[in-house]
């Protein structure tokens, strides 16, 4: 296959988009031989990423002005690291510790030193001086390998009040978080900046709320998903040339697994005060004339050429306003139905 290109269309909801139940995502139109060969690579893409970027969306959402930074490359496969970091950053994640994410992407990287770094010296003091001498006053200081008090009132003797954040990651992060920022106010520090760590999720997150905590680094819980690690799409062919040349809608029967033949379109449908209201799916070509529905599906591939390509930042902005754009029952931790229901024309 040295000398093979896809030389089909590829349609789908543009990066950053939400979706919902029966939502089609991609519609892949060519010869069967090229749309089979992309089943493999687009579901495990797809799957992958979205079950990433749609528990960023949730604890994003609770931490609302807080950033939140990726750190869970050591918990995932070493590719899917920096999709996970790539997915993250799409759906509010400020920043990521996967280098390589900045190298391929462009996604910001941030992140703090680790227990080992501290432990490698002979004094945390050691460690700390070490530290600032080589990122500057600004660092971000890991403060609870032993004792956090000692650490903070180290922190901030060698950094000044300039310390950028301290780290906390064990512990009682909520009740800990509160008595150093109390610390770091008695010592003048009323500007450095208190990180958290340690197995977060959006639960957690939501917990944290009312604690003096100014951002939150996620790693095992964001990377799989949020104990959701695919989103259960499925890829189907739903319609084939017949024997007279015309199109022929083809769909699957079978007990438990019935899937809707056609060629979709999808809407999202807008209240008058621009809310949406339902996602609309229906087959063969969508309705005009109703400035409240939204259309989902955009031209990502034509006769084999990209035409999707877009920026990072512009997904990002469109995740913003997708969510925007949804009744605010979306802010709902708890388990429960799709905030806008799928309705088929």
């Amino acid at each position: 296959m040295a000398d093979y290109r896809f030389a089909g269309d590829i349609w789908g909801y543009a990066e950053g988009e939400a979706y919902f139940p029966y939502s089609p995502l991609v519609v892949v139109e060519g010869t069967f031989a090229e749309a089979v060969l992309l089943e493999t690579v687009l579901l495990s893409i797809y799957n992958h990423d979205s079950a990433i970027a749609s528990a960023a969306s949730r604890m994003t959402m609770v931490a609302g002005d807080r950033p939140c930074i990726e750190m869970g490359s050591r918990r995932t496969h070493e590719e899917a690291a920096v999709a996970a970091a790539r997915a993250a950053y799409i759906a509010g994640f400020t920043s990521s510790s996967n280098l390589m994410a900045r190298a391929r992407y462009g996604v910001p990287t941030a992140g703090t030193s680790a227990h080992s770094f501290t432990l490698l010296h002979d004094s945390e003091a050691d460690a700390f001086k070490a530290q600032v001498a080589a990122q500057g006053r600004g660092t971000t200081l890991l403060v609870d390998t032993y004792d956090v008090a000692e650490a903070v009132r180290l922190g901030v003797e060698l950094a000044g009040s300039e310390l950028g954040a301290v780290r906390l990651d064990s512990g009682d992060l909520g009740s800990l978080a509160r008595e150093v920022r109390a610390q770091l106010d008695s010592l003048g520090a009323t500007s450095t900046k208190i990180i958290v760590t340690s197995d977060l999720d959006e639960h957690a997150i939501a917990a944290l709320a009312a604690a003096p905590v100014d951002g939150y680094g996620v790693g095992t819980k964001l990377v799989t998903g949020s104990g959701h690690p695919t989103c259960g799409f499925v890829y189907k062919l739903v319609a084939r040339v017949g024997a007279d040349g015309e199109m022929v809608s083809v769909a699957k029967k079978s007990k438990d697994k019935i899937s809707v033949g056609g060629r979709k379109y999808a809407l999202r449908r807008l209240s008058s005060r621009d809310v949406a209201q339902t996602e609309v799916v229906g087959i063969g070509t969508p309705p005009t004339g109703d400035s409240n529905d939204r259309p989902l599906l955009v031209p990502l591939v034509r006769e084999g050429e990209v035409v999707g390509r877009e920026s990072l930042e512009t997904a990002r902005e469109r995740h913003r306003a997708a969510l925007a754009e949804l009744p605010r029952a979306i802010e709902m931790m708890s388990a429960g139905d799709p905030v806008i229901p799928t309705v088929f024309e």
